[in-house]
C-alpha cells in the first residue's frame, strides 16, 4: 500500500525545497540583467536565478571571479554546465526551451561555444579587466 502523503489539506513531502537548476548571472552587466529579466518571466519555480555579487560564499562553487567569467548553472544533483550548456539547460526551463536545444547538437555545439567563449571573454575584459589592477604587479608605493 502507498503512503498517504496528505493531511488535512496539506501536502507533505520528503523532497527539499530547493530549485532543481540556480543560474548564477553577472548583475553588474546590464546585457546580463536583461536577458534574466526575460528568462525570470518565463522560468518556472525549478530554476533560481543568482546574482554573483550577492551570492553567500559557497565552497562548492567556483571563486567569484571564475563565476564573472562565464555563465553557470548548477544542477539539483551538484553538477555544473558552463557557457552554452548553462544558458540552454536554463532556458530549458520555459515553455520555449525546445526552441534552443539545437545549439547542442553534435555540429553546431562547438561553433556556439566558440563564439560564446569570445563573447564572454569580451564582456569580462570590457567590464572588469579595465577596473582590476594588472596581475603581478608591485604592491609597494614608489
Amino acid at each position: 500500500m502507498a503512503p498517504c502523503w496528505r493531511n488535512k489539506g496539506m501536502d507533505i513531502t520528503t523532497k527539499a525545497q530547493l530549485p532543481a537548476a540556480t543560474l548564477y548571472y553577472d548583475g553588474r552587466c546590464s546585457i546580463c540583467t536583461k536577458e534574466m529579466g526575460r528568462l525570470g518571466r518565463l522560468k518556472t519555480d525549478d530554476l533560481s536565478l543568482v546574482d554573483i555579487h550577492e551570492l553567500a560564499a559557497d565552497p562548492e562553487l567556483p571563486d567569484t571571479e571564475t563565476l564573472l567569467r562565464t555563465l553557470h548553472l548548477r544542477k539539483a544533483n551538484g553538477t555544473l554546465l558552463t557557457g552554452v550548456d548553462a544558458n540552454v539547460t536554463a532556458w530549458s526551463y520555459t515553455r520555449i526551451g525546445p526552441l534552443f536545444k539545437w545549439m547542442q547538437w553534435p555540429l553546431i555545439a562547438p561553433i556556439f561555444s566558440f563564439f560564446y567563449a569570445r563573447w564572454a571573454r569580451w564582456r569580462y575584459e570590457r567590464l572588469y579587466d579595465a577596473a582590476c589592477p594588472p596581475r603581478g604587479g608591485s604592491n609597494h608605493a614608489s
